[in-house]
């Protein structure tokens, strides 16, 4: 039986509380910690960055998507997110793929994979690989992580002060999209996405 709870997105790329369905997964699995300099993103991965020799996110573990009916050995694909809109190149990218919906977009202990890439200072854009996924649909959010402190900071009422985005570039007004609304599929070898980022 499904039972709705209330989730409250605190400190990620939503501005109200939602409720959210309750669904029972398998446990995430391990993956290794490997961190960019001097960010926030203590407990996570660093996405690799495309043609800038960081393949950090190559160690980690193969990913099980709900239902685990496919094992870790049948495919792995990768997924390149391509951002742009940065207003300016402090800090760096955070990324945060989810296979279900429970804690979509900003429950870091519920997500996929989660982590930061740098931003190319000439171009204004940043670019994260996330290696060794199974092919799939996955909920994708990203952040101008301006401070790198593995959040998105806001104001005294919850306006977001720093970027972020979503998978398909829905529009957003005082909510996260629904987790439908920003899947990407994902397919072997390699999926490219294209993520704008918004300020408010």
């Amino acid at each position: 039986m499904t039972t709705r709870v209330p989730l409250c997105l605190v400190s990620a790329v939503a501005f109200a509380c939602l409720s959210a369905p309750q669904i029972h997964s398998q446990p995430p699995v391990p993956h290794p910690v490997v961190l960019l300099p001097a960010t926030g993103w203590g407990t996570t991965e660093a996405a690799g960055a495309f043609g800038r020799g960081l393949d950090a996110a190559s160690t980690s573990a193969a990913p099980s998507l709900a239902g685990g009916a496919q094992s870790a050995s049948s495919s792995s694909c990768t997924l390149r997110i391509h951002v742009d809109g940065f207003r300016n190149t402090r800090g760096n990218l955070g990324t945060i793929l989810f296979s279900s919906s429970p804690g979509w977009p900003e429950d870091k202990s519920k997500a996929f994979r989660h982590g930061p890439a740098p931003i190319d200072k000439a171009t204004r854009t940043a670019v994260a690989e996330w290696p060794n996924l199974l092919p799939g649909d996955y909920g994708v959010a990203v952040i101008h992580d301006e401070n790198s402190n593995a959040k998105l900071d806001r104001n005294l009422i919850g306006i977001p002060k720093e970027g972020f985005g979503f998978a398909n570039n829905p529009h957003v007004a005082l909510t996260a999209p629904a987790f439908q609304q920003a899947l990407v599929h994902v397919s072997c070898p390699v999926t490219e996405t294209t993520i704008h980022l918004q300020y408010k």
